[in-house]
């Protein structure tokens, strides 16, 4: 009788070995195939970005001086900035007044690229999309952009400077608000800026060519500028653009 009992115990054990056994095994194979999941996912993600965007550097972030401020949309902050790193002295508040704000906030996009042709910049107006932008970046010329910022409950457009990117991480780099570096996945950035109306812009001295000028774009601006009175600074841009 206790023979037979002991012999029950050993074939219990054993098979309660082997039940442990096929579950560590399971447990490996199915940790395996969550890492290869998660691997193919990263892939896939990293897969997804645009093959222009892949010549670029890996990892751009501009310098230049930044006012934060969360007041009108941070606009009078970042032309300020835009005009500042062209080495116009300027502060936002010297802008305030001829974007006639406050009041003026309905017309404030229009009212900044008309105040930046009366300093004599160049407003080069760009495609909204990511490739398009971060070219830009690449090249050393900071972008004017407009996204909408906040989360479904609630949310409000602002401007803001776009100064840099991370390819491999996939952000980019925002100066905006109070935030000189915010960052945020090329994919939110591109729903942002869709959702605020799709606005990038260049500011630019007339003797600055963006990278892949389209020719007729930076012909028309330097018409808007001449429009603005300043006729010599248009005459430099086309003289830019024959020489480039």
């Amino acid at each position: 009788m206790i023979d037979h009992q002991a012999g029950n115990g050993v074939a219990w054990r054993l098979n309660l070995n082997k039940r442990e056994l096929m579950v560590r095994v399971f447990s490996r194979i199915l940790s395996a195939m969550l890492i290869a999941g998660c691997v193919a996912g990263l892939a896939g993600c990293a897969g997804s970005v645009a093959p222009e965007i892949k010549r670029l550097p890996e990892r751009v972030e501009l310098s230049g001086r930044f006012y934060r401020g969360d007041a009108y949309q941070s606009g009078p902050q970042v032309l300020a900035s835009m005009l500042s790193q062209q080495g116009i002295v300027i502060t936002p508040g010297l802008l305030e007044k001829p974007l006639h704000l406050p009041g003026g906030e309905a017309q404030l996009q229009q009212g900044m690229q008309s105040l930046a042709r009366e300093y004599g910049m160049v407003v080069y107006p760009l495609d909204s999309n990511l490739v398009a932008l971060l070219t830009q970046v690449a090249a050393g010329y900071p972008v004017m952009v407009r996204f909408t910022e906040g989360s479904a409950m609630w949310a409000e457009p602002r401007y803001a400077i776009l100064a840099g990117y991370n390819r491999q991480k996939q952000t980019v780099l925002l100066r905006a608000g109070m935030d000189r570096r915010e960052l945020m996945s090329f994919s939110a950035f591109e729903s942002a800026l869709k959702d605020a109306g799709g606005w990038a812009v260049l500011i630019l001295n007339p003797t600055q060519i963006p990278a892949q000028v389209d020719q007729q774009r930076w012909l028309k601006a330097a018409n808007d500028l001449a429009q603005a009175g300043q006729e010599q600074a248009a005459t430099r841009a086309k003289k830019a653009l024959a020489a480039h």
